[in-house]
């Protein structure tokens, strides 16, 4: 491509030394355009759209694609068409309030992020060692299971891409069965907002501990049936051996984490390499591959599957272990919503302590009243906290004014750092082997668009 700046007629800049053979580079405008300028030069160049409605675009991503036949000799991502406006909107709510707006970015780990912002909020406030360690293992309990959740997606859908269905039907089964521990515990099965600063909302039911144990072998009994279908089925390794390829030293150049940078050999993970949530403590493994490509991604997510629900298990223990204890902070100007229970008109707050703040104190109603309606401040100040996301390394900035909101409120998704990695792996390879890359990198585009 040229890199000469001298000022042009279109917002493209042409050089004519390359063989003689004319090329472009784009400073402006849409590839459409780039389009029309070949095509008044007579370059015979094809420039076609993937997304953003194509089925393998995991959300609304659009993909632009330069083929010479079937082959991509450029690939370009356009982002923003699911914009929300999530880390503006934070701005204008309380601290309180954030976590129902940073558990709809990535839709597909919603625990993660509101687990990165609370323990920002907590790190401002100065209070993480108040945290009751009963809530902080509920953390990890939760958070390890939407791994697994989110992995079955990319496992079903990346199969479903490729034209095997049975892969999908089984991914999004044992998706349920996690789906359902996710409902019995915070009501919802999506963006649940439970994480909240000073702990979570509630405590686990009665019999949830049962139920979590029960899911575990089913869980893994399906994941050993994707195996089945994929890793040893030869039309499936003959889409992605070797397709998708990204060295370590592309990681490193472009901040890709998670998964897709432990597939090329650095075993990075923040559970290890800067524990938060008494990661410390549990005992598992960060597994990594060298091949770099497709294929090993997914040996490596079924693999973190498996470590993600020893991790589990020993949550379940500890939660059994230590007994009934309280679950958010003991600072009562912190801690709300106060008091949740799960009755016959469905949750909302015990009719116990309805029946104290309403009838018995009026300093009580008082305070609720104030902390329901203007919340708490936080002290001035900014932080920078970081989670393992299924997708690699989740960073929540969050700077405080000294008021009841956020001054501002910025998220590093990885997704959206891992999508520089698009025309790398695509670039040279065959259009089909688009769809098989991008599912390698298994972006959420809610999590990119914010």
């Amino acid at each position: 491509m040229a890199t000469s700046q001298t000022p042009h007629a279109s917002p493209y800049i042409v050089d004519e030394s390359t063989e003689g053979v004319p090329s472009f580079e784009a400073s402006g405008g849409d590839w459409s355009e780039i389009a029309e300028e070949a095509a008044r030069l007579g370059e015979e160049r094809i420039v076609v759209n993937m997304g953003p409605q194509h089925p393998s675009t995991h959300g609304v991503l659009r993909l632009m694609l330069e083929i010479d036949g079937e082959t991509v000799t450029e690939a370009r991502c356009g982002i923003g068409y699911l914009h929300t406006g999530i880390e503006k909107n934070m701005e204008f709510r309380t601290w309180v309030q954030g976590p129902t707006f940073c558990t709809r970015m990535d839709y597909l780990a919603n625990m993660f992020q509101e687990t990165a912002y609370c323990l920002a909020v907590e790190k401002l406030l100065g209070i993480t060692d108040d945290i009751p360690e009963r809530a902080t293992v509920i953390r990890v309990m939760m958070m390890e299971l939407q791994r697994v959740s989110s992995h079955l997606v990319c496992l079903a859908t990346g199969g479903n891409e490729l034209g095997a269905t049975t892969i999908m039907t089984v991914g999004f089964t044992a998706r349920e069965e996690i789906l359902r521990i996710f409902e019995l515990i915070t009501g919802l099965r999506m963006n649940m907002a439970y994480v909240r600063p000073g702990g979570v909302a509630q405590d686990i039911p009665p019999g949830a501990l049962d139920t979590v144990r029960e899911a575990i072998p089913v869980i893994k009994d399906y994941i050993r049936q994707l195996g089945d279908l994929m890793l040893a089925n030869p039309i499936y390794k003959g889409r992605t051996v070797g397709v998708g390829h990204l060295s370590l030293a592309g990681c490193m150049a472009l901040g890709i984490t998670g998964p897709v940078l432990r597939s090329a050999g650095l075993p990075y993970d923040v559970r290890k390499a800067d524990p938060y949530c008494g990661y410390e403590t549990y005992d598992f493994e960060v597994p990594t591959s060298t091949e770099a490509d497709s294929y090993s991604r997914t040996v490596l997510r079924m693999e973190e599957c498996y470590q993600s629900l020893r991790i589990v298990e020993q949550a379940a223990d500890r939660l059994q272990a230590m007994g009934a204890g309280p679950v958010m902070v003991a600072d009562k100007k912190i801690a709300w919503p106060a008091q949740l229970a799960i009755g016959s008109d469905g949750m909302g707050n015990s009719l116990d302590h309805i029946k104290q703040i309403m009838g018995t104190s009026m300093e009580a109603l008082i305070h609720h009243f104030k902390l329901v309606t203007e919340g708490f401040r936080v002290p001035a100040g900014q932080v920078f906290q970081t989670v393992e996301h299924p997708r690699g390394e989740l960073g929540v900035h969050l700077v405080s004014d000294g008021g009841t909101r956020p001054y501002r409120a910025h998220f590093r998704d990885p997704s959206f750092n891992n999508l520089q990695a698009v025309s790398l792996m695509c670039e040279g390879g065959q259009v089909a082997d688009v769809v098989v890359a991008v599912a390698a990198l298994d972006p959420v585009l809610g999590g990119v668009d914010r």
